[in-house]
């Protein structure tokens, strides 16, 4: 007689390791979690205008983490946007006025404390960024090099503290 057997347990087995897998690159990325306040004066925004402010938050659920952002530009402008990835190195869509008019982003966490990005609008990359905590959690540095709306290189890089 032929047994047949279910998949049931392969894929119990399997829900649990993905769960883990998840749970384990969330806790890596607790570092980045919580609320930033960008340090105008040990930022560099070239060529410039400087940013009058910015606040920015990371906060987490067992599959993603979700970033919200509220800026202060040095031509007198606000922006405000939000967008939750998965760290996995594919694009997910910017909510409200991406940074450098992106529409999208792709991140990927690289290190407990690091997260590479590339954003992107209508599908072309228009700026690339490092993401890196220090290793106190005190300091979250985000260097940006690409090229503006006029074709013009830039490179950024914002300090921001813990609060």
């Amino acid at each position: 007689m032929k047994r047949t057997t279910s998949g049931l347990p392969f894929a119990i087995a399997l829900a649990v390791l993905l769960l883990f897998a998840a749970g384990a690159v969330r806790a890596q990325a607790d570092s980045l979690l919580g609320t930033w306040k960008l340090s105008v004066s040990t930022s560099k925004f070239v060529p410039g205008p400087p940013r009058k402010s910015e606040t920015r938050m990371a906060e987490s659920s067992p599959l993603d983490l979700k970033v919200s952002s509220k800026r202060a530009n040095g031509d007198g402008g606000t922006q405000e946007n939000e967008y939750t990835s998965n760290l996995d190195g594919k694009s997910y869509p910017i909510i409200g006025q991406g940074p450098y008019g992106a529409d999208s982003i792709a991140a990927n966490l690289t290190a407990p404390n690091t997260i590479q990005s590339t954003l992107n609008k209508d599908g072309k990359v228009v700026a690339t960024g490092t993401s890196v905590v220090s290793n106190d959690g005190k300091v979250l540095t985000i260097t940006t090099k690409g090229m503006d709306a006029s074709g013009k290189p830039f490179n950024n890089v914002a300090v921001y503290d813990k609060q």
